[in-house]
């Protein structure tokens, strides 16, 4: 049997005035490991500070066991002055071993993460910088309970594999938040949601966690279906004159009032936020032959790619290789060492920064949103600002709170939709998912499903990624920018897959330094020929787009002999009328098409004749 080692008892705690936790309670046994996830603004974090001792109850209390030793990551952690990066993890001079071992170990953690610089000051760290000191910190001193808000934000895919692999193999008890599936899936035995000032509980990994939520939602609605159905026959009862004269017909009246009194629960209807974009033409973005350098280090060079127009890309590696750079130029704030971005006119970017210029905080959340625009057009027609905050998780009360009273995950929602409402054709996003929770996620990945354009991402959730995108860009060594197939478990699999050939073929195939040179030269193409090539789907398309063309314009020509002769069957003209103008749109789409792909091969063949 686990002991418990934390309890917390009917637990009350407002911010503003916001009841973020409503008479609640909530224990930790010993060695578990429990996610906490919910809405940003609804009280994760809280709850982490409340365990953690951080921060009091407005009523309840915390119990906790006798000599408990607590270890808490906060979401923005702080130091002080003239702290550096080592000083600030092991706090003085080693003199001992067992002090020796522990500086060890925490360079090599720092390292692990990124921060080699272990002299360098605190202060001059980016965020994401102090965030990695703060987690190898926290990590490195033994306690009972460790409390993470948030460690996976800011860590590439490698530093989140090696905290997961870490985390795992934990055998203290572990309470984190964290927007990462697939880290939750891997890393904790419960799951707790916190949602509307209430905590629910459920046991086993995130994906057990899905299943057993749809359980305890139908189980409430049928609940409340046989509560309806009972108070409308007692009512039926009342109607007809029962007068409370008898003890038994009190509380037969009573047991009414209190059917009546119970508040039925609240369903969350799963938002859709509709695709807005505006249509593109011939020209989307073209990048021809990218280079650029930072400092006398080369971040990327010679990166070619040409743009479909429904295209979602996912960009990839570890962090400081330049990802957020090549974004920056291809939006054009950036320029490169070499090579050109050819933007169409029609393209209109909008672009997610990981920084972005600070909000007013005296404006009201909807005020924001609506300098943009008051009302945005969709598939469905017209639909308000409000009505879009609605569906992006803003409820009205919130749509009118100023931003100041806003957490940081609802400012940066608020920014993402105020993007989104612009009508954008070209999604930049620069890791979205950072300070995103999972609802918020989820809205995110089906609105981009029916986005109707170009989606290029810098992300290093894994699930967002597999979620998302089809096609993967990889930053590797020597400033290569690799090009994969699929989502990132596509890309894991192939890159697996090339290393390990790469390095059979260098075993089986050489017998010194000197030999694989020349075998390099002999077999290795200068990166230039690479550039221009159609991928499988494009080469199949090519051959086949004709075909599809003449049929549409032979489809069109009957639709239209059919229409002269319908012209007095009022229903069966509205009906050919109907497949025509859908019959025209996409000949138009497959003739853009056409034109897209002529043009690649003609470049493809512009470059095999140099």
């Amino acid at each position: 049997m686990q002991l418990n080692i934390l309890s917390m008892e009917h637990i009350t705690k407002s911010y503003s005035e916001r009841i973020l936790l409503d008479d609640v309670g909530f224990s930790l046994s010993e060695g578990e490991k429990v996610g906490v996830i919910g809405i940003n603004g609804m009280g994760k974090s809280t709850l982490l500070k409340l365990a953690a001792g951080i921060e009091m109850p407005d009523d309840g209390e915390v119990i906790m066991g006798k000599n408990i030793k607590i270890g808490y990551l906060p979401q923005t952690p702080a130091f002080r002055e003239s702290e550096t990066v080592l000083g600030s993890v092991t706090k003085k001079t080693p003199k001992t071993p067992e002090e020796f071992a522990r500086e060890s170990e925490a360079k090599a953690m720092l390292s692990t993460l990124g921060l080699t610089d272990f002299d360098k000051n605190v202060n001059e760290l980016s965020g994401g910088q102090r965030k990695r000191t703060a987690l190898v910190k926290v990590l490195l001193n033994p306690v009972d309970i460790l409390i993470l808000d948030e460690p996976t934000n800011h860590l590439d895919n490698q530093m989140s594999q090696w905290l997961e692999d870490r985390l795992i193999g934990y055998r203290g008890t572990l309470v984190m938040v964290t927007h990462d599936r697939y880290f939750l899936d891997r890393v904790v035995t419960r799951i707790v949601e916190v949602d509307k000032g209430k905590l629910y509980s459920y046991p086993g990994s995130y994906t057990r966690y899905l299943e057993q939520k749809g359980q305890r939602l139908d189980s409430e609605q049928a609940s409340e279906r046989k509560r309806r159905s009972i108070l409308k026959t007692e009512l039926k009862w009342l109607a007809r004159g029962a007068r409370a004269r008898s003890t038994k017909q009190k509380a037969h009246v009573q047991r009414i009032e209190a059917m009546q009194n119970v508040q039925a629960p609240v369903m969350d209807e799963k938002p859709v936020l509709s695709s807005m974009s505006q249509r593109m033409g011939k020209t989307t973005i073209e990048a021809e032959n990218l280079s650029k350098s930072y400092g006398g280090k080369l971040l990327f060079q010679d990166y070619s790619h040409i743009f479909q127009k429904d295209e979602r890309v996912g960009i990839v590696g570890p962090n400081g290789c330049g990802k957020t750079t090549l974004l920056r130029i291809i939006h054009g704030d950036v320029s490169p060492d070499h090579g050109t971005v050819k933007i169409g006119e029609t393209v209109k970017i909008g672009y997610f920064a990981q920084e972005y210029s600070p909000m007013d905080d005296n404006m009201k959340a909807i005020e924001f949103v609506r300098e943009d625009a008051e009302y945005i057009q969709t598939k469905e027609g017209k639909i308000t600002a409000s009505a879009m905050m609605e569906r992006f998780l803003f409820d009205s009360t919130m749509q009118w709170t100023r931003i100041e009273k806003l957490s940081g995950g609802e400012k940066r929602r608020l920014y993402l939709l105020r993007i989104l409402m612009d009508a954008p054709n070209v999604l930049i996003l620069d890791e979205p998912t950072n300070d995103l929770d999972i609802p918020t996620l989820n809205v995110l990945e089906d609105y981009l499903d029916s986005f109707d354009g170009i989606v290029i991402v810098v992300s290093h959730d894994r699930y967002f990624l597999d979620r998302v995108v089809r096609r993967i860009f990889a930053f590797e060594e020597h400033g290569r920018i690799r090009q994969y197939e699929g989502g990132y478990s596509d890309y894991l699999a192939a890159s697996a897959e090339r290393v390990f050939r790469d390095t059979v073929s260098t075993l089986e195939g050489s017998s010194g330094p000197e030999d694989t040179a020349e075998k390099k030269k002999k077999t290795d193409k200068p990166r230039h020929d690479q550039k221009l090539r159609f991928t499988f789907k494009e080469q199949r398309e090519f051959e086949t787009i004709d075909d599809e063309i003449s049929y549409l314009e032979d489809q069109i020509s009957k639709t239209e002999a059919a229409i002269e002769k319908a012209a007095t069957d009022f229903i069966k003209l509205n009906e050919l009328t109907e497949k025509k103008k859908n019959l025209d749109k996409e000949l138009e789409e497959k003739t853009e098409r056409w034109i897209y792909l002529t043009d690649l091969d003609e470049k493809i063949k512009k470059q095999s004749a140099k």
